[in-house]
C-alpha cells in the first residue's frame, strides 16, 4: 500500500473507532444511558477502552504513527512529566469540549455530548494509573503564584516581574527576569536577573536616578512531601544571591547572600487555598548587609469564567521581615492582589498587587507589583490563545 493510501486508511480507521466508541457509549442500556450516568459502562477502564483506546492505545502510550495516520501524535500517559502536571479540571475541559477548548489540536474530539461529567472523571482517573512514578506532584497542588511568596510546587516557567516603590525620595523600579526549570520529579532550578532604577541622593543635596543590573540569583528547591489526599505540598529551598549590582549606585548589597527557606501550600474547601514561606538571609560580609528572617503568608480563592474557563484568583499576602540587629523593629506589610489566566491554555498569566506598609509608615510608602508568567512546558508563548 502506498504511503498516502496508508495515511488515509489509518486516519479513517481511527476516526471510525472513536465515533463507534462514542456512539456505543451514548446508546441506551439497561438501567439508563451513558449521558444519564447509567450502569453501562461500569468503570473508567471500560469507558477508556471504548472511547479512548483507538488513539491513546491500550497501554496509554498512544498508537504508532503508521496506525493513526495523522499528526500530532497523542501524548503518552506513561510520561509522568506530562501526565501529572495538569489538574483533573483541565483534563475534563478538553474531554468535554475537545482540544480547541484549551488551544490544542482539534483532532482530540469532544465527548461531552456522549459522556456525563462523572463518566469523564472516571476515565481521567483511570488514565492516571499509567504514570507509575508517584513521586511527581499532581497538578491540583500547583496553586496560583503570589507576588512575593515563593510556591512549593516545582515549575517550568519564565517571566518578568516589576515592583514600583512610590517613596519620595528613595523610589525605585525593580525588575527581574526569571527562568525556572524542573529537575526530576520534585526539583526546580531558577535563575533570576534583575535590572533596576533607583532614586539616590546626589552631591548637590537633590536626588538622581541610577539604573543598571541588580544582584542576580540562583536558587533550587526540592519537594519533600506532596499528597493530593491531604491537599498539601512542602518544599525546602535555598537561594544564592550574587553581588552583580553596583553598590555605589544603590543597585546591590555589595556582598553575596544565602537565603534558605521552607515553602508550604494547602488546598482548602470551596476553591480556597493558602501558601506560606519562611526563611532567612545570611550575608557573606556582615559589614555590608545584615542577617534577616522573614515570613510570608498568602490566602486566596479561585473563580472561573463558566465552569472551567478563565481563572480569576484574588489573594492577599501578609509579609513580615526583621533584620537581626539590636533595636530593629519587624517590618509588616499587606499585599492585596489578583492573578488572571490570559490564554485559553491557561499557560500565560498576569498578576497585579499593591504592597501596603503596616509598620514604619512614616518612612515607607506603597509599592505596586506586576508580573507576566509563561508556563513554557505547555507550549509557545503565542500558542494556545
Amino acid at each position: 500500500m502506498n504511503p498516502e493510501r496508508r495515511f488515509l486508511t489509518g486516519h479513517w480507521l481511527v476516526l471510525a473507532g472513536v465515533l463507534a466508541g462514542a456512539l456505543a457509549l451514548a446508546m441506551p442500556a439497561s438501567g439508563g444511558s451513558a449521558t444519564q450516568g447509567g450502569a453501562f459502562p461500569t468503570s473508567g477502564k471500560a469507558l477508556y477502552q471504548k472511547a479512548c483506546m483507538a488513539c491513546h492505545g491500550p497501554d496509554g502510550k498512544g498508537e504508532p504513527a503508521e496506525r493513526l495516520g495523522f499528526e500530532p501524535l497523542p501524548p503518552s500517559f506513561t510520561d509522568c512529566s506530562f501526565a501529572t502536571r495538569e489538574a483533573n479540571r483541565d483534563w475534563l475541559k478538553v474531554s468535554q469540549e475537545g482540544g480547541p477548548a484549551r488551544g490544542f489540536n482539534r483532532i482530540m474530539p469532544a465527548f461531552g455530548g456522549a459522556l456525563s461529567k462523572e463518566q469523564l472523571v472516571a476515565v481521567i482517573n483511570y488514565t492516571r494509573h499509567f504514570c507509575r512514578d508517584k513521586r511527581w506532584p499532581r497538578g491540583e497542588l500547583n496553586l496560583p503564584r503570589p507576588m512575593f511568596t515563593t510556591k512549593a510546587f516545582p515549575e517550568d516557567e519564565a517571566g518578568i516581574q516589576s515592583v514600583y516603590d512610590t517613596s519620595d525620595p528613595g523610589g525605585s523600579v525593580k525588575n527581574k527576569v526569571f527562568y525556572e526549570t524542573r529537575i526530576g520529579p520534585r526539583g526546580q532550578l531558577e535563575i533570576t536577573v534583575p535590572y533596576n532604577w533607583v532614586e539616590v541622593s546626589d552631591p548637590g543635596g537633590g536626588t538622581t536616578w541610577q539604573n543598571g543590573l541588580g544582584d542576580s540569583a540562583i536558587s533550587y528547591k526540592q519537594v519533600l512531601y506532596a499528597s493530593l489526599d491531604t491537599g498539601a505540598i512542602v518544599a525546602l529551598g535555598g537561594e544564592v544571591i550574587l553581588p552583580t549590582g553596583d553598590q555605589d549606585k544603590g543597585l546591590g548589597k555589595g556582598t553575596s547572600r544565602f537565603e534558605p527557606y521552607v515553602a508550604y501550600g494547602q488546598i482548602l474547601p470551596a476553591q480556597f487555598f493558602f501558601e506560606f514561606q519562611g526563611g532567612g538571609a545570611i550575608p557573606y560580609d556582615g559589614a555590608k548587609a545584615n542577617e534577616e528572617v522573614f515570613g510570608r503568608l498568602a490566602v486566596g480563592r479561585c473563580f472561573y469564567t463558566g465552569q472551567y474557563g478563565r481563572r480569576w484568583t484574588p489573594m492577599v499576602e501578609l509579609l513580615a521581615s526583621k533584620e537581626m540587629v539590636s533595636g530593629e523593629d519587624t517590618q509588616w506589610d499587606v499585599a492585596p492582589q489578583f492573578q488572571v489566566t490570559l490564554s485559553a491554555r491557561q499557560h500565560v498569566r498576569l498578576g497585579l498587587a499593591a504592597r501596603i506598609p503596616l509598620s514604619q509608615t512614616d518612612t515607607r510608602d506603597v509599592q505596586y507589583g506586576l508580573y507576566l508568567v509563561w508556563d513554557w512546558f505547555d507550549g509557545g508563548l503565542f500558542e494556545g490563545w
